[in-house]
C-alpha cells in the first residue's frame, strides 16, 4: 500500500492551496471535486509540475454514500490515507426565515455528516500505524452563533467541536486532529453566497494561500485548532468576553 494525501474542495481557494502544499511532501495526492473538468486539468497539471502521482475522484459530497464511496476507491488503488483533509463547503447566507432548506439540508450533509463519516472510515488505518494526520477547516463562526449565517455558523461549530473531542481521544496515539478557522479570504466562496459586498469581505479578506499556509503548519504541529489571521483571532477572543446581544449586533452589520 502506497501511503497518500486526501484533500476534498481542491480546485480553488484554499483547498487548491492546499494541494501545491501536500505535492512538496506526498509523492501520491488523492483530489476529490465535483467539477470534473475542473479536476482532472488540475491532475494532470500537479502532476506534470510536482512528478507525483494523482488521482482524481470525482463526487457529490452532498449526498449520502460519498465518504464511503471514495474510501473504497483508495482502498482499490491500494492507497493508505496518512493525511486527510476536509476542506469542501458552501455557505447559505440570509435570515433563517428565507433561505432555502434544501440547501441548507445539504451544507449539513457537506460540512457535518460527511467530514465526520470521512474521519469514521480513515482514522483506523492511521491508528493502525500511529501515523496520521487530519485538518477540517472550520471557521470563525465555529466560535459564535452568527445571525443572518445561523445553520453555517452551526455547521462549522460543529465541526469545530467534534474534532476537539476525537483529537483529546487520540492524545499520545500518534495521530492528530486540526481545525483552521478561517474568516473571510479572497475566493469565489463570498460571491457563490451573495457576500461579496459586505463588509466583512471589504475589509478584512485574506489570502488564501496565507490561510492555508497557516492550517498546513498547524497540521503538521498536531495543534488541535487554529484560527488564521489577526483580525480573526481577536474576533474570535473577543466572542468570548463580549455579551451576547452586542456580540449578534456586530455580526448582523458585517453581513
Amino acid at each position: 500500500m502506497t501511503e497518500a494525501a486526501l484533500i476534498t474542495g481542491c480546485t480553488s481557494g484554499i483547498g487548491e492551496a492546499f494541494t501545491h502544499l501536500l505535492a512538496r511532501e506526498y509523492t501520491s495526492l488523492i483530489l476529490v471535486a465535483r467539477n470534473e473538468i475542473q479536476l482532472t486539468q488540475q491532475a494532470q497539471n500537479l502532476s506534470e509540475v510536482y512528478g507525483i502521482a494523482v488521482y482524481p475522484i470525482v463526487a457529490d459530497l452532498e449526498v449520502a454514500g460519498a465518504a464511503a464511496a471514495i474510501a473504497q476507491k483508495t482502498k482499490e488503488s491500494r492507497l493508505t490515507v496518512t493525511t486527510l483533509i476536509n476542506n469542501a463547503g458552501f455557505n447559505v447566507c440570509g435570515a433563517f426565515l428565507n433561505t432555502d432548506w434544501q440547501k441548507e439540508q445539504a451544507m449539513l450533509q457537506l460540512h457535518a455528516v460527511f467530514p465526520t463519516e470521512m474521519m469514521k472510515l480513515f482514522l483506523p488505518d492511521m491508528a493502525k500505524l500511529k501515523a496520521g494526520r487530519i485538518l477540517n477547516v472550520g471557521s470563525t463562526g465555529s466560535y459564535l452563533p452568527t445571525p443572518n449565517d445561523a445553520v453555517y455558523a452551526a455547521t462549522k461549530s460543529y465541526l469545530l467541536s467534534v474534532s476537539k473531542a476525537i483529537a483529546a481521544e487520540l492524545q499520545g496515539s500518534g495521530v492528530t486532529i486540526t481545525t483552521l478557522c478561517p474568516g473571510a479570504t479572497k475566493t469565489n466562496f463570498a460571491k457563490k453566497a451573495g457576500i461579496e459586498d459586505t463588509w466583512l469581505f471589504k475589509l478584512f479578506v485574506m489570502d488564501p494561500n496565507t490561510v492555508a499556509a497557516i492550517g498546513y503548519r498547524a497540521m503538521r504541529r498536531g495543534k488541535s485548532a487554529v484560527t488564521a489571521g489577526i483580525y480573526n483571532k481577536l474576533l474570535v477572543s473577543c466572542s468570548c468576553l463580549l455579551p451576547n446581544p452586542l456580540l449578534y449586533y456586530i455580526s448582523k452589520k458585517m453581513l
